[in-house]
């Protein structure tokens, strides 16, 4: 059995008096494809952002391990250093550079034929998004699509995937598609964060958040009717799945 590269144990955050991640247990194997399902406003941004170790989402209690190692206290950058990357459900503003620049800001080390094949991965021909300026002429799909060329350009070990089909027509979704399994097959690890059930496919696994809670996980197929009768069709969402992993009464 393969050890885990990522492991969430128990987390729980809080703010303002107000429940945002409730004993959330979650793990994923290197290599994996794992798809996050769950409705606008269930927890999964919040969650992308605690493992990410963004700014203001420190857990008040449990644990993220990557490869085995607490990293629950380290920062962005140190998190960063280890490989672990997150693609913005609102891409990064970075106006007047070129798209080539920005796509190679991730790289350890400057590499033209990447940059190249990262736009080729997210269907945008190099020869006219290459030197071309981000700035407000490109449309909200075409920033996307950038950032997730970005993504794929620095060859992370975690891949954090905040809704990545916001903003991208259907016709498109192909094309994202073959981008997430092509990383996964360069040995990417990928956590695929959306509200769409349709694209619990993609993934070798598949969980399902409500309420800040993991309320379901399973194969992609049971996960995707699990959200489509309780969460997208009803509403009163699931009960919190209990793992055995939760801290005892008295326990904090």
């Amino acid at each position: 059995m393969k050890p885990y590269l990522l492991e969430i144990k128990d987390l729980c955050l809080s703010r303002e008096g107000r429940v945002l991640l409730n004993h959330v247990n979650l793990a994923l194997k290197p290599g994996e494809i794992h798809v996050l399902l769950g409705l606008n406003g269930s927890g999964k941004s919040t969650l992308a952002y605690t493992i990410m170790g963004c700014s203001g989402y420190t857990p008040d209690h449990g644990q993220i391990l990557f490869e085995g190692r607490d990293i629950t206290g380290l920062s962005l950058s140190e998190r960063a250093r280890l490989g672990i990357t997150l693609a913005w459900q609102e891409p990064a503003r970075f106006e007047g550079i070129p798209v080539g620049k920005y796509i190679s800001l991730g790289m350890k080390e400057p590499d033209r034929q990447r940059v190249i094949e990262a736009l080729e991965a997210v269907a945008l021909p190099p020869a006219q998004y290459g030197y071309r300026a981000v700035d407000k002429t490109l449309s909200g799909g075409e920033r996307k699509r950038i950032e997730l060329a970005a993504v794929y350009a620095m060859r992370p070990r975690l891949a954090i995937l905040d809704e990545p089909d916001s903003g991208i027509d259907a016709l498109s979704l192909t094309d994202i598609e073959r981008l997430i399994r092509r990383m996964a097959n360069e040995g990417c690890t990928i956590l695929l964060i959306t509200h769409r059930d349709e694209l619990a496919e993609i993934g070798d696994s598949a969980s399902l958040m409500c309420l800040g809670s993991i309320a379901f996980v399973g194969d992609p197929q049971e996960t995707r009717r699990f959200y489509r009768d309780h969460c997208r069709l009803h509403p009163t969402p699931p009960e919190p799945l209990k793992l055995g992993l939760e801290p005892k009464e008295g326990q904090s």
